[in-house]
């Protein structure tokens, strides 16, 4: 952009030079009566107008971005990156496309970070110039071109050549302060990309089981990290709403509830009205024919039809939104029937490029590199699965303008996606050089006895009594801890639905998303360990330091504002650097989708928050009276920043803290 600026201001500039000749040309020629008006002259100021709009309009968006960057987070680590990256090209300039490995230091002895590109460099000189140069040798160059900058206090070299880095304590200070102050920004993108997310999914007349919860709260989760950090986010909730299982959920309804279409029917239960309907599909001929008709009506939209369609999809809409409230998910549903139209021409499309072959009546596509065919039309003349998600895929591609695609869907659909993608990228709709497709797979929700989660009679569990027994389990915990005797009766409601929604969340997110997962209620609900429980209760106790030293938000706020933030103790200084690795954290799930990282940290920030506590003084008291006698600022300031970053990231996860458990 700051291009652009220049380009338009250099243009600019010219332009009014040439109005002024001109101008002074005119005028001269005036004296002689030679012209009235310069055509040449007035379309040049036309031309400088629209410039000069343009000019404004880009100067603002630049403001606006410095705006935003300055509040942004930085992120350390890409800019620690960054010095060595110009450290190398200096030391080493004909050296092509060098190793690049900076990390956090492991133990505070090695510093801060680490730069490990000494070794690699040293085999790259070997092999392209046959230079034998020892890595520390090479460790020592890079660091005597280290850039001067206000991130590192001093370089160190250890070992056979690692290059540990020292940050500036006056530096994390003031990034600490700047967060306070800012409050919990997301670290600077450089465009706002255009995301659509396809998650939970379920199908009509189903019961959303433990897959669909996987599903729902990993691409939730990924919507909020998307629209923390400024990208247009679309939740597409891809259901199940069209295909061959209507024709007998119709020719059932039409025999059980005659007169549907002038009095609503009473369906309680669409699964047992669903396994009614299979039952005699798999075993009524004349049942199953008619279904097959009904198929075929609803297919030609039939209005009849269409409304015993929506009837039905309405009563399973009314049954999934009562989970999407329970967990707080937004979503926009998108279901296959929404494709349907768009089907014929993605057929005729994949004709006119030669990539249909016959297949005993079915139309197939071969894609390269893949082991199954794509069937993009049956024998019958109907439409598949394939069908609707290339369809989907070249929606969102072309009518979204989509630049990330993820698909949040068990690991089961794996080769089938990878071969929808494939073929969109063969028919040219994608690079994915430019375009980001991408399949977020899962793994499976498994039992405490390690095998599928089950019901004991054997059936799927339904996700509804889960979230049920969920939220029993949780306020017999509070009990246990005796919560119902110290909260008020709204208090301990929020804290029970808090720590029930917000351990079961939790649970799958922090776990590897591509490994299967073992579902127990008493190990989500313990309060030891890496669980919602101890985080949601280490949060609270930290939120109440200030509470407790009577000191409100609007002190705090002037302290961040006033206050230096004094890092001189080791558990300070560890906790200052823990709270900033926050927008390097994010960037990592941005790059790999994986949320267990940001698990991972937000255990990592409570446990550091504790050995600061437990080491530091933020409240001194008198020992006789107990009354407060000192209140070390800088340190509330630490608790603060630390509370604020937990929120965020709980917020990420889709998980509610409470200020009282």
């Amino acid at each position: 952009m700051e291009a652009h600026v220049a380009q338009y201001s250099s243009r600019l500039l010219q332009q009014e030079k040439e109005i002024k000749l001109l101008a002074a040309e005119i005028d001269r020629l005036k004296n002689f009566d030679c012209l009235e008006v310069s055509p040449s002259l007035e379309g040049l100021r036309d031309e400088n107008t629209k410039l000069k709009y343009r000019l404004n309009v880009l100067q603002k968006s630049l403001q606006e971005e410095r705006n935003k960057s300055r509040k942004s987070m930085i992120n350390i680590n890409s800019r620690v990156q960054e010095i060595f990256r110009d450290a190398i090209k200096a030391a080493y300039p004909d050296l092509e496309n060098p190793p690049l490995a900076v990390t956090p230091s492991q133990q505070p002895k090695f510093g801060d970070y680490q730069c490990n590109s000494a070794m690699s460099i040293t085999k790259m000189l070997l092999k392209t110039s046959e230079q034998k140069v020892s890595p520390r040798e090479i460790a020592d160059h890079i660091s005597r071109n280290i850039p001067d900058n206000e991130y590192t206090e001093k370089v160190e070299i250890a070992g056979p050549g690692f290059i540990n880095v020292h940050l500036r304590k006056d530096f994390v200070s003031k990034q600490l302060s700047s967060l306070l102050v800012n409050g919990v920004q997301p670290p600077a993108i450089e465009n706002r990309k255009k995301v659509v997310v396809d998650f939970s999914s379920p199908n009509i007349a189903k019961e959303m089981h433990v897959g669909h919860l996987r599903s729902t709260i990993i691409g939730d989760s990924m919507c909020r990290l998307f629209e923390f950090v400024g990208y247009d986010v679309l939740r597409l909730n891809h259901l199940g709403d069209w295909g061959t299982q209507f024709g007998m959920l119709i020719a059932h309804l039409q025999d059980k509830f005659p007169d549907f279409l002038t009095v609503s029917p009473p369906i309680g239960d669409l699964q047992a009205f669903y396994k009614e309907s299979k039952r005699r599909f798999d075993t009524e001929e004349e049942f199953k024919k008619r279904a097959y008709q009904c198929v075929v009506l609803l297919q030609s939209k039939n209005p009849d039809f269409i409304k015993a369609w929506k009837l039905i999809c309405d009563v399973s809409r009314k049954e999934f939104q009562k989970i999407y409230d329970c967990l707080d998910i937004k979503l926009i549903e998108r279901g296959e029937s929404y494709y349907q139209d768009m089907m014929k021409d993605i057929v005729q499309e994949f004709e006119d490029r030669g990539f249909v072959q016959m297949d005993d009546g079915r139309k197939i596509v071969f894609v390269p590199g893949c082991s199954v065919p794509l069937t993009i039309m049956k024998s019958d003349g109907g439409f598949t699965y394939d069908t609707s998600d290339l369809a989907a895929l070249k929606q969102r591609l072309f009518e979204e303008k989509a630049d990330i695609i993820v698909y949040v869907v068990d690991s089961g659909q794996s080769v089938h996606l990878q071969t929808v993608y494939a073929a969109g990228q063969m028919i040219g709709w994608y690079d994915p050089a430019v375009t980001r497709v991408v399949h977020a797979a899962f793994g499976v929700v498994l039992g405490e006895d390690k095998k599928k989660f089950k019901t004991r009679s054997g059936d799927t569990v339904r996700l509804i009594e889960l979230l049920e027994e969920g939220l029993k389990r949780s306020m017999d915990k509070l009990k246990d801890k005796e919560r119902d005797k110290v909260l008020t009766e709204e208090e301990l409601k929020a804290a029970q639905i808090s720590v029930a929604f917000g351990c079961i969340k939790y649970a799958d997110l922090s776990h590897n998303r591509m490994n299967d997962y073992i579902f127990s209620f008493d190990k989500m609900l313990d309060d030891r360990g890496n669980t919602a429980a101890y985080l949601l209760y280490a949060f609270t106790r930290i939120r109440s330091i200030a509470r407790l030293a009577n000191i409100d938000e609007e002190m705090l706020q002037k302290a961040a504002r006033e206050t230096k933030i004094l890092l001189d103790h080791e558990k300070e200084w560890k906790l200052g650097k823990c709270i900033l690795r926050f927008p390097e954290i994010l960037q990592k799930i941005l790059d790999d989708l994986l949320l267990h990282t940001l698990c991972d940290y937000l255990y990592e920030l409570a446990t550091t928050f504790t050995e600061f506590y437990d080491n530091c003084y933020c409240v001194e008291k008198d020992r006789q009276t107990g009354m407060i006698a000192k209140v070390n600022m800088w340190r509330m300031l630490l608790c603060e920043a630390t509370a604020a970053v937990m929120a965020k990231g709980f917020d990420i996860l889709g998980i509610k803290p409470v200020q009282k458990m």
